[in-house]
């Protein structure tokens, strides 16, 4: 079983070090720590494991270390940055692993730039060797890249002519949607094995500065320290500590404190309860700062991301989530309210960006979502996000004569903080910005409404009445469940994403499309492939119709 939870101590590939403004992630690759058996990570290349522990480290420098304003990424390794994703480990990969490896490297290197967005945090690339495809994209997620310039270390994006793939973490889209790289330029650099270095290098956009070795470190330092200028964070405050999660892992589920996912193997179906915090919890500032990681609105959405993660890479088969709530919608308001009203702390602002990025994984996750709320739901505020995530919602109506009818409730919350991939929020991408709808849901702001309400103000999808639930949810769940994986998450993509793209859209819907579809192809996998012959010595041999 994969688990995605570390800590420093435990790190085999990444050391982080304080200096402050300036904190330092070093990559020293232990070529014998792969996550799986059968190959070696020379080069400083990576796979899932030394991307877990990034994610671990982003995470800790934004709670633990508010210190920190600016961050360098760079390598122990003598001449070489990083050279990507271990080749050989994709070569012996199932589909379905290179695939989400890619997908959760992504959402890494996304969360790079979510920091620099949302946190204060600045990013610098100290590329001190040859940088490629996965290491080049690690440098493309920072603010600025610097390479030393000691002829003979190059950036490059070597898939196509090597591989026969696309770079799997949005490099292409990131070379011309956020650096600007002439679309000519970029087409000779994507397939030349051996990129470009030095002056042509940043002469032609790909990185932001060169310096020889014996300056490059100080110069690199001297930026650093120029970006944490620009920060807000604060330098006096005491960091928040990421304690390791309490998690039960069973053949039947995970069980959390506020979250438990139900496995059913006969439906394919993950059932994942969130539940509201017991009581309205911290009253202000001082008292949500020492809850720390307990506080209720962090620690369920640690729990949930830890969740997601597990199904995705344990749980291959379960493709529908049935996302249900337990609780008092009160509680979840309330501590909504204070998300709001302390949204310039620099601790709220890190859990509300912990939040944003654990629903947008949710949004990427290849899966069919179904809200379900019935009796003792808590769709509300926060929670209420679950349902806007869903592909559908249905909700239970009950008159009040015949028992406590579930209702749902937005908070200003649902409204800005939690924004998806394209920048909009759940609600305004529900109803594709419509400004007189949201003018409406604005005005029934903490309102709990009951279904009759929320079905009318499209706020659910369906709201069967107690005759009529259990058929009408156990057909839609077994229809879903029999229709082609494939087709419905290239139908659930092209779907949640309403509005215009953003860079990440386009990384995240050309990775679904693209690479999947060149990661299933004989010129790329099969056994005269690129990407399997690789390190043989043995040419590709290709099918050259195009397709």
């Amino acid at each position: 079983m994969i688990t995605y939870d570390t800590e420093p101590d435990r790190y085999r590939h990444w050391k982080l070090s304080i200096d402050a403004p300036v904190a330092t992630l070093t990559l020293t690759v232990d070529e014998d720590g792969g996550i799986k058996d059968g190959y070696k990570l020379k080069l400083n290349s990576y796979d899932l494991g030394v991307d877990i522990e990034l994610n671990d480290a982003l995470n800790r420098i934004r709670f633990e270390h508010p210190e920190v304003r600016s961050v360098v990424v760079t390598s122990g390794v003598e001449r070489m940055f990083c050279a990507g994703a271990n080749i050989y480990m994709l070569g012996q990969s199932d589909h379905g692993w290179k695939v989400n490896f890619c997908k959760f490297t992504n959402e890494t290197r996304n969360a790079i730039e979510d920091a620099s967005d949302h946190s204060g945090l600045k990013f610098v690339a100290a590329c001190n060797g040859t940088t490629a495809g996965g290491g080049y994209e690690l440098a493309l997620a920072c603010d600025e890249i610097f390479l030393i310039d000691d002829r003979s270390s190059a950036v490059s994006l070597p898939e196509v002519p090597l591989l026969g793939v696309l770079p799997g973490t949005g490099g292409l889209t990131r070379v011309v949607d956020k650096r600007k790289v002439r679309r000519d330029l970029a087409d000779f650099f994507c397939t030349s094995a051996e990129g470009v270095r030095g002056r042509r290098a940043k002469e032609w956009g790909f990185v932001d500065e060169i310096a020889s070795p014996n300056t490059f470190e100080e110069k690199v330092r001297e930026r650093a320290i120029a970006l944490s200028a620009e920060s807000d964070r604060p330098s006096d405050a005491s960091g928040v500590s990421l304690t390791l999660l309490d998690r039960t892992a069973e053949e039947t589920g995970y069980r959390y404190r506020y979250v438990e996912v139900e496995l059913d193997t006969g439906e394919r179906t993950a059932t994942i309860v969130v539940r509201a915090p017991e009581d309205n919890g911290p009253a202000d500032l001082a008292a949500i700062h020492a809850a720390g990681a307990d506080w209720w609105p962090l620690a369920m959405a640690r729990e949930l991301d830890d969740a997601i993660l597990m199904l995705r890479t344990n749980n291959p088969d379960f493709g529908t989530f049935l996302l249900r709530t337990e609780g008092n919608p009160e509680s979840v308001l309330a501590g909504d309210d204070l998300l709001l009203q302390f949204a310039d702390d620099w601790f709220v602002r890190e859990v509300i960006g912990f939040i944003r990025r654990t629903f947008s994984r949710l949004d990427v996750s290849s899966r069919s979502l179904f809200a379900l709320i019935d009796e003792g739901s808590c769709f509300a505020g926060t929670l209420f996000e679950l349902a806007l995530a869903a592909d559908r919602s249905y909700m239970l109506d009950i008159p009040e004569e015949d028992g406590t009818p579930p209702t749902v409730a937005l908070s200003r919350m649902n409204f800005r903080g939690y924004e998806m991939a394209n920048g909009m929020s759940r609600l305004s991408a529900r109803f594709n910005g419509d400004s007189t709808v949201m003018a409406s849901m604005d005005n029934r702001l903490g309102e709990l409404l009951i279904a009759n309400d929320a079905l009318d103000l499209g706020l659910v999808t369906f709201a069967p009445d107690e005759l009529d639930w259990e058929d009408e949810v156990r057909i839609a769940i077994e229809e879903r469940v029999s229709l082609s994986p494939d087709a419905l998450t290239g139908m659930e993509a092209n779907l949640r994403f309403a509005g215009a793209e953003t860079v990440a859209t386009k990384v995240f819907g050309r990775l679904t499309a693209w690479q999947n579809w060149i990661f299933n192809r004989p010129n790329a996998v099969g056994e005269k492939g690129a990407l399997k012959l690789f390190g043989t010595g043995s040419r590709a041999e290709f099918d050259w119709k195009r397709i």
